[in-house]
């Protein structure tokens, strides 16, 4: 039976790696994203153009892998239909369906979590890599909203993941070997100059992951996630923005390799995480940093 994974934040950045990384591997995936921008936040975040066009990736790249079977229907628009449901052409292994849902709305969270089980008939794998950022002013000259965007989306949307996914994770029947992940940062670690909302949602995500790790304790299910350096991004670029710096590029030189950490790198972190060989891993923060955070 292929192995099922809902990953949120889906339509751009790590998570549309991710998505692309996991079919390529043979996994059926729920990608999730709100394509939908935020008024509270002065960037543009992921579209459901952009969503379409990670599904229509992604059955390229499993197309090469082993037994993949590409639904038809899963490029251009994708197999959603108007209401929401998964098409019933999205079989596997390595089929992708495309989800909108807001990472902060729990029911949200519990019906993708709910369609992916109905489609796939259970989930493996639940990877929290929904993320935005603000700031570039002290935290007290921070807009109330943009704070409250950053906690909701970078924090909340991942608590909000593990209530909902956790429980159809530990649905499995044992011998079970699910797999709660996150994506942190380096910021997490790192004070971070006019960007505290969005460490301190970070740190707070490498805490979850350890609480959760400790919870979950023998039942199968483990709890890690990674921790990113200055990775080639939209967000990254919003970041230089924040710092009024030229480009994404500027951050590449705070890093021992010399340059930006890929989507893909990250990515490949997740999809290993993911599977059989981090068996005898909970509650780790894997740096994926360039060196960042040495």
């Amino acid at each position: 039976m292929s192995q099922v994974a809902l990953v949120t934040g889906a339509a751009r950045g790590i998570g549309a790696a991710t998505v692309r990384g996991l079919a390529a591997a043979g996994w059926n995936v729920l990608a999730v994203d709100r394509c939908a921008d935020d008024p509270a936040l002065p960037y543009s975040l992921g579209t459901r153009e952009e969503l379409d066009r990670v599904v229509a990736e992604a059955a390229a790249a499993a197309a090469g892998a082993p037994g993949a079977e590409i639904a038809p229907d899963r490029a251009g628009s994708g197999p959603c239909t108007a209401a929401g449901e998964p098409g019933a052409a999205a079989g596997g292994p390595g089929a992708v369906v495309a989800w909108e849902a807001d990472v902060r709305d729990p029911a949200a969270m519990t019906g993708a979590v709910a369609a992916a089980e109905r489609q796939w008939g259970g989930l493996n794998a639940a990877i929290a890599a929904a993320g935005v950022i603000a700031g570039g002013v002290p935290l007290w000259e921070m807009p109330e909203d943009q704070q409250r965007a950053v906690l909701d989306i970078d924090l909340g949307g991942v608590l909000a993941l593990a209530r909902a996914a956790v429980p159809a994770l530990l649905r499995r029947p044992p011998p079970r070997s699910g797999r709660f992940l996150a994506v942190a940062s380096a910021a997490a670690t790192r004070g971070l100059p006019m960007l505290a909302a969005y460490c301190a949602a970070k740190a707070g995500v490498a805490g979850l992951i350890r609480a959760l790790a400790v919870e979950l304790r023998d039942s199968g299910v483990t709890a890690n996630a990674v921790s990113p350096g200055s990775t080639d991004t939209p967000m990254l670029a919003e970041s230089a923005r924040l710092y009024s710096l030229p480009g994404r590029d500027s951050f590449a030189s705070q890093q021992p390799l010399g340059r930006l950490v890929s989507p893909d790198e990250v990515a490949a972190a997740l999809v290993w995480l993911a599977g059989p060989g981090s068996s005898g891993m909970t509650g780790a923060v894997v740096p994926v940093d360039g060196g960042l955070a040495l």
